[in-house]
């Protein structure tokens, strides 16, 4: 039996490759790793180099950037883009229409809420007192280490801020 090949032309011009995932029929570049267990909704879509672990679920629309690693068991909704380089760490979960930046790191248990931004080099850890991102705040940190196998990320100097006009955090209980 032979893998079905599609081919996506972005607005560019340029064709990228994707084999469909069998559980869910998400497109997965063909050097992306995605376990068999893992749910990727037909929409959604796992870039180069990117990979997921076992019982996670990407829902509809979502987009795994570039060398992004997916935890086990971690829940992705509907239209979140997780960027280049991120991750997120086992067992936490990004609300739909997030979307997380470039090198940004999501600890173990973290939850991320629904429109909530995550700018470039974030860190959402359990070590954080803001374990619980709200919608729609944001996060910066500075990132000297971070955790690639599915603990949670290690930090040291690192800022955390509410944007203007955007909700306080809480943490998770």
């Amino acid at each position: 039996m032979s893998r079905m090949v599609e081919e996506v032309e972005d607005g560019r011009g340029q064709v990228t490759k994707y084999r469909r995932h069998s559980n869910g029929r998400g497109l997965v570049s063909p050097s992306a790793r995605v376990d068999a267990s893992t749910f990727v909704d037909a929409t959604a879509y796992v870039e180069s180099d990117a990979q997921v672990g076992e019982n996670a679920w990407i829902g509809a629309g979502s987009w795994i950037d570039s060398g992004a690693i997916v935890g086990n068991r971690v829940f992705i909704g509907s239209n979140v883009h997780i960027g280049r380089d991120a991750i997120v760490s086992h067992g936490a979960r990004v609300g739909s229409h997030a979307r997380v930046g470039v090198n940004v790191r999501i600890g173990a248990g973290a939850i991320v809420e629904r429109d909530a931004v995550l700018r470039d080099n974030s860190v959402v850890d359990q070590l954080s007192q803001h374990r619980r991102v709200g919608s729609p705040a944001t996060t910066t940190a500075t990132t000297t280490a971070a955790a690639a196998d599915g603990g949670a990320a290690t930090r040291s100097g690192s800022r955390s801020r509410t944007e203007p006009g955007a909700s306080r955090y809480t943490t998770a209980a």
